[in-house]
């Protein structure tokens, strides 16, 4: 493919236009855009039932569309009367379950998908895929001799093989242990941007999705809440379901005043600008963990209800005069009991409103 020249747009390796799938007549996906650039990772991230696994089949050309189309590399593989077999997507998959052959070794899992090409081109790409998800010492060794972990990265190793346009991981980290997720999720990321691979990743949970997209699409009732990155999600969500989907917070009650700002018992709270388009006086502020500061000089008090260790931090659920819960992070070396009264005030870069109720 020849290289777009300077200042030429790029063109997405995969575009989806208003997409929309349906089961037995019954609408599953409604009205997806979003588009991943070349070498880049996306996230398709919702609860279950959100429609992000049928929105990954329908990629992959498992399922038609009933409207729009997906394009891979500027040419339309799926619209209404059009679904270009799977097999001629160059798409490859990971799974949940790995999906490996127990009889054949770890070099012959990942050649598997090889047989066409010359013996010595097949071991050569084994052997620079082994190397590359750091198990060549595990050549020889069968799956049930590796760990959760290690049979996850020959699973990758071997959709990486005959080398795909786009990779699909489908929740590929969810059978293992919570403390392994993150930490695979980086590294399976670190892989792929060193192979040059565009994949989308499809999860539940946001921490895989944070450690290793580019960015992440929120699905919620079968409809792309919102597609942009993590940190915007987190700081800059478009509606109240990404605000309560990603993250943790709480929206506390305010009003607008005349100059912008809002009053909440908090306190005046004033950013770059209140977003989110609230239209009447009485607002909900979404207040972050990382918004509220325990500050002993504040006159604003609240009663500590609940303290949870988290290394280097402890996570603070407050109860303000009200009875409105706000939750608070702190050094975890600035400890409070149960029981006790705090002084708080907020500290608040991106202030996001949405009209109250």
């Amino acid at each position: 493919m020849l290289s777009p020249a300077p200042g030429d747009p790029v063109r997405p390796l995969l575009e989806l236009q208003d997409v929309a799938v349906a089961y037995d007549g019954l609408s599953v996906v409604q009205g997806v855009s979003f588009a991943v650039e070349q070498g880049a990772i996306g996230c398709l991230l919702g609860p279950s039932g959100c429609g992000k696994t049928t929105l990954l089949r329908a990629i992959s050309g498992f399922e038609p569309v009933i409207q729009g189309a997906i394009l891979l590399d500027g040419q339309p593989v799926s619209r209404r009367g059009l679904t270009i077999a799977p097999e001629k997507r160059r798409i490859g998959m990971v799974f949940q379950e790995f999906s490996l052959f127990p009889h054949l070794t770890a070099y012959e899992n990942v050649v598997f998908g090889l047989h066409n090409r010359p013996r010595t081109e097949r071991r050569a790409r084994g052997l620079e895929l082994l190397e590359l998800v750091g198990l060549k010492h595990c050549s020889q060794v069968y799956p049930h001799q590796l760990s959760g972990g290690q049979q996850q990265r020959i699973a990758l190793a071997r959709a990486l093989a005959p080398n795909p346009r786009l990779l699909m991981l489908d929740e590929p980290f969810s059978s293992l242990d919570v403390e392994l997720r993150e930490g695979l999720a980086r590294e399976v990321r670190e892989i792929l941007k060193r192979e040059g691979t565009t994949a989308i990743l499809v999860t539940h949970d946001q921490s895989e999705a944070f450690a290793m997209a580019d960015e992440i699409g929120v699905m919620d009732g079968g409809f792309l809440q919102q597609w942009d990155t993590g940190y915007r999600l987190y700081h800059e969500p478009a509606n109240r379901f990404v605000a309560d989907f990603v993250g943790q917070g709480v929206l506390l009650a305010g009003e607008l005043t005349a100059g912008g700002q809002v009053a909440t018992e908090l306190g005046l709270v004033q950013g770059p600008s209140p977003t989110n388009g609230a239209r009447n006086a009485s607002v909900e502020i979404l207040i972050r963990p990382d918004d509220v500061v325990i500050d002993p000089e504040s006159q604003v008090q609240a009663k500590v209800v609940e303290r949870l260790f988290r290394g280097a931090h402890f996570l603070y659920t407050l109860r303000l005069p009200s009875g409105t819960r706000i939750l608070s992070v702190a050094p975890s070396h600035q400890a409070h009991e149960p029981g006790e009264e705090v002084g708080l005030r907020l500290d608040i870069d991106h202030v996001v409103t949405f009209d109250r109720g």
